[in-house]
């Protein structure tokens, strides 16, 4: 018996911190997050302030980024930057760099 309430309540923990690990992972990035603001992050590349931030350029994009982590064709995906928020494939910020 004892081994069985272990082993329920070893799994319940790693369960927990699983979900807490994915929920975090998925958490969408503010634009008035300060670290966005600083890079210049917006979730829409087309608004990027092109006066401010004269390297964007037509074209750039999250999804064409160097340091993108998300797949091609996703919406959202990860980005160092912005550790555990979401980046919008089609965002842009000044750190923008051609992916190889």
């Amino acid at each position: 018996m004892t081994n069985t309430r272990r082993t329920f309540l070893m799994t319940l923990a790693a369960s927990g911190a699983a979900l807490s690990a994915g929920a975090q992972a998925q958490a969408k990035l503010d634009e008035k997050d300060p670290q966005a603001v600083a890079l210049g992050y917006v979730a829409d590349a087309t608004k990027a302030d092109a006066k401010k931030f004269t390297k964007y350029a037509a074209g750039q994009d999250c999804a064409n980024c160097a340091l993108y982590q998300g797949k091609a064709g996703d919406a959202m995906g990860n980005c160092p930057l912005f550790a555990g928020k979401q980046v919008a494939a089609k965002g842009w910020c000044s750190a923008w760099a051609k992916k190889a």
